[in-house]
């Protein structure tokens, strides 16, 4: 792992790694903040997964989130969206496929299998690493995100339901197997056999009996993405049916940017502290 920068924030540490990935056959970068609390005792760990087109910087640089995690004593880790460089395969003029939208998925078609394999980095990868160069408490983590970052935590913690204490989302993209901006990126990525698709689908994979014990997203009302690619009122049903307490707030006004994602980050952490303590 190498160390690309540090920086004091609220107490403690934010930081930005890198590292050579076997899933994703290419060096991935990441961001870990490490609040003050770390120095008498491992703390537990939030995972955000940012959306289409971001990396791990764009969280970091306009999520707000360190004055709270440093009171609250969170390990907030931000990993990127897709794997990079110059030999994986991307789409240059296509912001929903390739470099910055790996759809937190592992690939099976050609050529993108060898490379977009970011759920097995995001499953078991990178909290490996994690656990081993930080002051972590692994039996204590919990995960949220922003629209494809909101599909990707839903699909992970609902496969992981053990690892994580606690799952919530921003405007998350609930349905991608159907999902206009989504579903050209699940064929490329897994082919034409949509029965495959249902993996990484979070109201599929509570159709098909997956489960999590509660789960809180905020959706902004003036999104433009709200009908075209998020559809809340799926995951909504899909977890009336499953008898999941998923907690759906709509905020008035709000649109798809991080003004809204930083106006409810605290209610978030929060939220997730609660339940990580």
């Amino acid at each position: 792992m190498n160390v690309v920068s540090t920086s004091r924030s609220h107490g403690g540490v934010q930081g930005v790694y890198s590292h050579a990935s076997a899933a994703c056959a290419c060096d991935m970068t990441f961001a870990v903040f490490v609040p003050p609390q770390a120095k008498d005792a491992p703390l537990p760990v939030l995972w955000y997964l940012s959306g289409l087109s971001c990396t791990h910087a764009n969280v970091m640089d306009k999520g707000e989130y360190r004055r709270l995690a440093s009171e609250l004593g969170l390990v907030i880790v931000c990993p990127d969206t897709s794997p990079r460089g110059t030999d994986v395969p991307d789409e240059k003029d296509n912001w929903q496929f390739g470099c910055g939208a790996g759809f937190y998925l592992d690939a099976i078609e050609q050529p993108y299998a060898k490379n977009y394999r970011m759920y097995s980095y995001i499953a078991e990868e990178l909290p490996s690493l994690i656990a081993a160069n930080f002051p972590v408490d692994m039996s204590r983590q919990a995960i949220f995100g922003h629209s494809m970052g909101g599909h990707g935590a839903l699909t992970i913690a609902l496969k992981n339901p053990s690892r994580f204490r606690s799952c919530s989302a921003f405007a998350p993209i609930v349905q991608p197997s159907t999902a206009g901006w989504s579903r050209p990126a699940f064929e490329k990525y897994l082919g034409g056999d949509d029965k495959s698709w249902r993996a990484y689908d979070a109201t599929l994979l509570i159709e098909d009996g997956y489960r999590f014990g509660e789960v809180l997203v905020d959706q902004g009302t003036a999104d433009g993405f709200l009908r075209e690619g998020l559809r809340p009122w799926l995951l909504e049903e899909a977890c009336r049916k499953a008898g999941i307490d998923l907690t759906l707030r709509m905020q008035d006004g709000y649109d798809h940017s991080y003004n809204f994602i930083s106006t409810f980050m605290d209610d978030h952490l929060r939220w997730h502290a609660a339940r990580l303590a």
